[in-house]
């Protein structure tokens, strides 16, 4: 009887082990997920971040850049000059 009640506990034990040992495995999937997760948005927010602004200098730029070449292209209007009428327009004589 003695060596029946031995095996029972045996495989009571290595049942137990094995199941305490998979949870462990599945938890450490878990963490490792999770901390792929956390890495990644980590790495990203950054990238983010210095892309948004990266975008928006160059958008400044370009801006300023058509705004110097408008300015150079309109005329100037001087304080003794008369404003002309609209190219094609003759001046009106009423």
């Amino acid at each position: 009887m003695s060596n029946e009640t031995t095996k029972s506990n045996d495989l009571s034990g290595a049942s137990n082990a094995l199941v305490e040992t998979l949870a462990k495995i599945n938890q450490q999937q878990v963490e490792m997920i999770t901390n792929g997760i956390k890495s990644s948005t980590d790495v990203f927010l950054p990238l983010s971040r210095a892309s948004i602004e990266l975008f928006t200098s160059v958008l400044n730029a370009f801006i300023q850049i058509l705004q110097n070449v408008l300015t150079a292209i309109t005329p100037q209007k001087s304080t003794g000059e008369k404003q002309a009428g609209a190219p094609g327009n003759p001046p009106s004589t009423k």
